[in-house]
């Protein structure tokens, strides 16, 4: 069974020999932008690309690599939203530029998703790299920017309660 996303802490997998006991993507406190609600939705991401993973390299089938692959571009939909409605109603400046380099990515995803869904191509290792390294520099440079903007705007770091989203996701995932 996958850990859940609040427990994937193990060390990266190498490209070069995959496997599906070691997680594509770390979750490590460097890719913490400090706001729980934005964290847990990244691990959520993460999570699903190591699902990706363990699909992909024990050979689960396309049809299951093709769920997870869609459960991928729906959260991810979800959390570009969730991010730039934050930028937008606290007015970070660089709303346009960070909006972007979203599009950019969702247009890149939904073009992979055709190909695996549409045109019956598989899900490659190199895909599963792209998109690992995409996550974590998008994170590591642009989620890290606008974390102090929305801070020092008023959005608490931590909450008592986990959110709608949370809960919602929790419910629709299994």
């Amino acid at each position: 069974m996958n850990a859940p996303a609040h427990a994937v802490h193990a060390k990266t997998a190498d490209a070069a020999v995959p496997h599906a006991h070691v997680p594509l993507i770390a979750w490590t406190p460097e890719l913490s932008v400090g706001i729980e609600e934005i964290d847990s939705q990244h691990k959520t991401l993460v999570d699903l690309l190591n699902q990706l993973h363990v699909a992909i390299v024990e050979r689960h089938g396309a049809r299951d690599a093709a769920e997870i692959l869609e459960r991928l571009v729906d959260y991810t939909r979800i959390h570009f939203a969730v991010e730039e409605a934050l930028m937008r109603m606290l007015d970070y400046p660089d709303y346009e530029a960070h909006k972007a380099e979203h599009e950019e990515l969702v247009e890149q995803v939904y073009q992979l998703r055709r190909k695996v869904m549409v045109e019956g191509k598989p899900i490659t290792g190199e895909l599963l790299f792209f998109l690992k390294r995409w996550l974590t520099e998008h994170i590591l440079a642009s989620d890290q920017k606008y974390a102090p903007h929305l801070l020092s705007r008023g959005v608490r770091a931590q909450y008592a309660k986990p959110s709608w989203l949370q809960r919602l996701w929790a419910r629709s995932s299994h």
